[in-house]
């Protein structure tokens, strides 16, 4: 069993998302944008508010006890959109103990070497860790149809973030951080037949010279807590993994703990529209209290999500709080 502590309660500000949505209901627990912002007594004001932008990030605070720890879960697409959002979202990154990047992809790691700054500048110069997979780094990239390769931006190595600040550390294995208070998950096994990757992807070859099929990104990885009184809540990121085989290793990971909810993207729109039916079958078994689609969930799946799973469903936006 890994040493996951029990958090008496979790707080999440979304930092960077797809979407920007103020005026949607939502339950008691969680806060939008737009609540607050009238909360800090601020004039509303465009240029007061957050900017929505296709990647996602995530500021999590687990609490137990007098211990009170955030992870900076992904930085989005770009520095500019998350140091706006963190500035008009009045969040103190300072706070942050630890950065951590679930796979390679620019539109999760595009603001990596901001978040840094900001926090190191919030934290007195202190390094920051930050929690990676060896495998992230290799350039990716998309087939054409006319077989030419779309480049996606790469990832900052290794060495370029410890000049920024960051105290790296690999890993491919599951293991706990900031006080046993999150766990990493480590490479997630496939074992649904019907999530199958991210079809089309490449990356470099390991001696750069040329290029090989890449579709299920090994290096993806999810983060769960521990809540007292609730279960084990997921976050993940895109689920090219799958969501589901996302769900089923974290409950391999903790047996003993029923699965509270999840949040992130479920990568259900585009090419992957086809297996939403699949997939919001199969997640009827979890028994699930809280839905948190995000990012490239896809509005689809959204709207298939809440017609099965009704009030579990609270999708994510820029600038909400959930507290759990």
């Amino acid at each position: 069993m890994l040493p996951l502590a029990l958090a008496d309660r979790v707080e999440i500000l979304v930092l960077v998302d797809n979407v920007t949505d103020f005026l949607s209901s939502t339950p008691p627990q969680i806060e939008g944008e737009l609540s607050r912002f009238w909360t800090r007594g601020a004039r509303l004001q465009g240029s007061l508010l957050c900017c929505a932008a296709h990647g996602f990030s995530c500021a999590i605070t687990a609490t137990s006890g007098a211990t009170s720890r955030t992870l900076l879960f992904d930085a989005g697409p770009d520095g500019a959109v998350l140091a706006r959002n963190v500035e008009r979202l009045g969040f103190d990154m300072g706070s942050v103990g630890a950065l951590f990047l679930s796979h390679g992809h620019w539109d999760h790691a595009g603001g990596m070497l901001e978040a840094l700054e900001l926090i190191r500048k919030a934290n007195g110069g202190r390094a920051v860790p930050a929690d990676m997979h060896p495998g992230m780094y290799r350039s990716r990239a998309v087939r054409a149809p006319d077989g030419t390769m779309r480049l996606f931006a790469d990832v900052p190595d290794a060495a370029m973030l410890e000049q920024h600040g960051a105290q790296v550390l690999h890993s491919t294995d599951p293991h706990t951080v900031l006080d046993d208070l999150f766990l990493v998950s480590g490479e997630i096994p496939r074992t649904t037949p019907f999530e199958t990757g991210l079809p089309g992807q490449f990356r470099r070859t390991e001696d750069a010279a040329g290029w090989e099929p890449d579709p299920l990104l090994m290096d993806e990885r999810f983060v769960a807590v521990r809540i007292r009184d609730k279960g084990v809540f997921v976050f993940t990121a895109c689920s090219h993994a799958g969501v589901v085989n996302v769900l089923h290793h974290a409950r391999r990971l903790l047996p003993d703990e029923p699965v509270y909810g999840v949040m992130g993207g479920f990568h259900l729109a585009g090419t992957h529209e086809g297996i939403v039916p699949q997939t919001v079958a199969a997640l009827r078994e979890f028994g699930m209290t809280l839905l948190a689609p995000a990012h490239c969930t896809g509005w689809r799946a959204v709207g298939a999500l809440a017609a099965t799973f009704g009030e579990a469903v609270a999708p994510a936006a820029v600038g909400k709080t959930y507290r759990l």
